[in-house]
């Protein structure tokens, strides 16, 4: 059964929950055998012996408590701040800036990265602190603690320090570090498979809808060669090309490498080019003049888009330009500074009269063309100022919501 991502957080959440408490169990154990150590075996009967014992029970003491409030994060930072506040009064009672005990403190330093980046960055600068007051404490001038550590034992001391130390980081920490680290690996590995069967399986429905929709152009072509009324032979067709800029929209998506959004310039050359085939043939005088720079669109904007691109142009082949006379088709695609994009499309042909609009005339494709701009969250103006017809189409990238056009 394949894991949510809610799963992955609370697994990776039990992760870090396991860690700290694995880890202050450990420290207290051992803070607790030290402490026994330096009673009877280093003859120790001031001060340093208290204080490992006492931070080794108010830490079992606080780790007990987290099964009860559940609160990790304050479980953490009372067993840091013990830690901190224990390890400074050992080192200070042990040889001051000399003492190897003051190694405990890059261990705790260590514990907040391996928490979190904000704990690690504020214990490592109190950590550095306490460093430098340890270190003035041990000049003459400012030295108000002794070395309690007997002289005899000072070196089996150090010893037990380092060997501590050294366990903590590498037994404790970094061997539960390195659980943690490989089933983060693994949890990234069964995502990244995933990731990969959905864009296999995403590849496959753009490919089989493509065939789908060529397969409808094929049966519309097929139906109009039997049909000898030309106005319905011509319905069919721009049925036909309809079809086939949704089509072409799922080819460009399943042959590449991103299967969220498509390079539109490529999109609009290769619809328009058939475009003026279907309508005027392969020889012809229409010249396209294409000023899209390098946008990509998701396919709920490239699909209401693109119809509303092949009615415009559809409507200017067959009554802008006519029959075989010379004319040319601009389509231009900009961003705006506001994240709306701007459409200007048009033709230099014969243009219509102003008084015709989407509301009172029978043309699909005129009321298609404001339909998909509404679609597309957008407005549609035509411009005036140029000879033809030409529309100005200032629209948002709609994401994944998707409207009728009716």
């Amino acid at each position: 059964m394949k894991k949510t991502t809610q799963d992955q957080n609370q697994e990776r959440l039990k992760n870090k929950t396991r860690l700290i408490l694995k880890v202050n169990y450990f420290t207290s154990v051992f803070t607790l055998i030290f402490a026994t150590v330096c009673f009877y075996l280093l003859e120790m009967q001031h001060i340093i012996p208290y204080l490992l014992l006492g931070f080794g029970i108010l830490n079992l003491a606080n780790t007990f408590l987290f099964h009860y409030h559940k609160n990790l994060t304050l479980t953490y930072n009372i067993s840091s701040i013990m830690a901190i506040v224990g390890t400074t009064l050992v080192t200070m009672y042990s040889g001051g800036i000399n003492s190897p005990f003051i190694f405990v403190l890059a261990i705790v330093v260590f514990a907040g990265y391996s928490t979190t980046r904000i704990y690690g960055k504020l214990y490592l600068n109190l950590c550095l602190l306490l460093i430098v007051l340890i270190y003035s404490q041990s000049l003459t001038n400012f030295n108000f603690t002794t070395n309690l550590v007997p002289a005899e034992s000072q070196d089996l001391f150090s010893f037990l320090s380092i060997m501590f130390s050294v366990y903590l980081l590498g037994g404790v920490f970094g061997k539960n570090l390195l659980r943690a680290h490989h089933n983060l690996y693994r949890s990234k590995n069964e995502i990244e498979q995933r990731i990969k069967e959905k864009e296999t399986l995403l590849r496959e429905v753009h490919h089989r809808v493509k065939n789908n929709l060529q397969t409808v152009s094929s049966l519309l072509s097929l139906q109009s060669r039997s049909i000898k009324d030309e106005k319905v032979k011509n319905l069919i067709k721009s049925s036909q090309n309809r079809v086939i800029s949704m089509a072409m929209v799922h080819e460009m998506l399943y042959m590449r490498d991103d299967l969220t959004k498509i390079e539109y310039k490529s999109y609009v050359q290769e619809l328009t080019e058939y475009l003026v085939r279907s309508v005027k043939g392969v020889k012809n005088n229409i010249n396209l003049n294409i000023d899209i720079p390098d946008i990509k669109l998701g396919i709920d904007t490239a699909i209401p888009l693109g119809l509303l691109i092949n009615e415009a142009i559809t409507n200017a082949l067959k009554y802008g330009i006519k029959d075989d006379a010379a004319g040319e088709i601009h389509i231009a695609l900009k961003k705006e500074d506001t994240q709306e994009y701007v459409l200007s499309i048009g033709d230099n042909g014969v243009g219509f009269p102003e008084a015709i609009n989407f509301k009172n005339t029978k043309s699909l494709g005129l009321k298609l063309i404001h339909n998909l701009a509404r679609q597309l969250k957008g407005s549609i103006t035509r411009d005036g100022s140029k000879k033809g017809t030409n529309y100005i189409v200032k629209f948002q990238d709609v994401g994944q919501q998707f409207q009728s056009v009716a």
